[in-house]
């Protein structure tokens, strides 16, 4: 082979790995779990308003990812958005007063779903509900709300 057709295979070769390195990216970014199939209960919380909440946004306890969303939808009895979750079967000891929080990482950053954990005996199981819950919070309505108060204080 000639010294131009090996620079040639050195060039192709590593066009190749930048376009997977690209799709490793690309998979990581999105969330996708297809191959990573983890054995897992679901529970499920009502909320009033999940902001920007999304399906397959983590769910978090500490900091590290303990499930995923599984669906989010309207409860037709309460008309509150019924957040169903997939906990891993790691963390089958979660007190049945844990609590669910919708929170934000960073100032601008996706949503994901908070979990602060009880101290009663019993422990959250398949088809439980969480009970204790805060919703998102709505940057508008702060804005709102500032801007009331220093209206009033105006005056």
């Amino acid at each position: 082979m000639t010294r131009k057709q090996w620079i040639e295979i050195w060039v192709g070769m590593f066009v190749l790995m930048g376009i997977i390195a690209l799709a490793v990216v690309a998979f990581k970014v999105s969330n996708f779990q297809g191959l990573q199939e983890r054995s897992s209960y679901q529970v499920h919380a009502l909320f009033d308003n999940i902001g920007g909440l999304k399906e397959r946004a983590p769910v978090k306890l500490s900091g590290v990812v303990i499930g995923r969303v599984n669906e989010i939808k309207v409860d037709p009895d309460t008309y509150f958005a019924k957040v169903s979750m997939s906990i891993y079967d790691d963390f089958d000891q979660l007190p049945i007063d844990t609590s669910a929080s919708i929170l934000t990482s960073g100032l601008l950053g996706d949503q994901y779903i908070g979990l602060n954990v009880g101290a009663d005996d019993l422990f959250l199981k398949e088809g439980d509900r969480i009970e204790l819950v805060q919703s998102a919070i709505v940057l508008e309505d702060l804005i709102g709300q500032f801007l009331t108060k220093f209206a009033d204080s105006g005056e």
